[in-house]
């Protein structure tokens, strides 16, 4: 794997963070692109893209501080220790926080929202793949097995290739949801229910691949998370049904019928030559 692509000495181009680069660049046009679709302010997206990382990386630093029982100047600011239902939880908070203060409608603003976040979580699972973090899973003998020898975290032993199996789910929620989003947007609210039921879904089955603790029985306390996700999200959607639908304004296109005036109409009248 590829943890630096370029290193400049003490400064270097990370595979990680060139990919979060990219998600959040994707992410922004992406955004942008809806916003304006719908007749809303687009200028907005890179501020809601920026919010959500800030949130983000707070949050997941935050909670991380909170797990260890301790929150110390040099663990807030450290590479380490982004857990990822912290980071989502900062992430939409930050959201939340820039949607409401702008000009565009809330609930339609964070539908669009909702499902993109789809699309750069997995982007970023390219970079957790190409750094080598950790994030892979158990040791495993199937054909696409793979070792992360010069990885961040280090491993000779083949093992699955987790962020592999996120990006594609990942990918395909997204391409669900974008794919249905002209149909589902006139109930506000609802693509970002069906967008916490798909990334509660991504998590839950990711994490049967994941070296992760066991919490609660078998479960861990992501999975814990995604089944809280899986329900807001089903609450959400009843909600949003049960509100009537929005429908799109339509402006009425009025027929020109001004009457002309008898100049422009009136055919041209002809003297007629008096016979002698």
């Amino acid at each position: 794997m590829y943890p630096t692509i370029v290193d400049f000495g003490p400064i270097g181009i990370h595979s990680y963070g060139l990919m979060l680069a990219t998600a959040f660049i994707t992410s922004v046009f992406v955004i942008q692109h809806d916003l304006k679709r719908r007749g809303f302010v687009p200028d907005v997206a890179a501020t809601i893209v920026v919010a959500a990382a800030v949130g983000g990386i707070v949050g997941a630093k935050i909670y991380a501080a909170l797990l260890d029982g301790q929150i110390t100047f040099a663990e807030l600011f450290s590479t380490s220790g982004l857990v990822w239902y912290g980071g989502f939880i900062g992430g939409c908070l930050g959201v939340i926080f820039v949607v409401v203060r702008s000009p565009n409608p809330t609930l339609a603003t964070i539908d669009i929202v909702g499902s993109v976040v789809l699309l750069g979580y997995g982007i970023g699972r390219i970079g957790c793949l190409l750094a080598g973090d950790g994030d892979y899973g158990p040791p495993s003998d199937l054909p696409w097995a793979m070792a992360f020898p010069n990885g961040t975290v280090p491993t000779d032993v083949p093992v699955h290739p987790t962020p592999i199996y996120e990006t594609l789910m990942s990918f395909t929620f997204f391409g669900i949801l974008w794919s249905q989003r002209l149909k589902l947007e006139s109930f506000q609210g609802l693509l970002f229910g069906a967008s916490l039921i798909l990334l509660g879904i991504e998590r839950f089955i990711a994490e049967f691949w994941r070296i992760t603790p066991q919490v609660f029985g078998w479960m861990t306390a992501a999975q814990i998370f995604s089944v809280i996700a899986f329900i807001v999200g089903i609450a959400l959607i009843f909600w949003a049904r049960s509100r009537p639908p929005i429908v799109p304004e339509v402006v009425p296109v009025v027929e020109d019928r001004t009457v002309p005036e008898a100049s422009e109409t009136a055919s041209p009248i002809r003297k007629r030559r008096r016979r002698r």
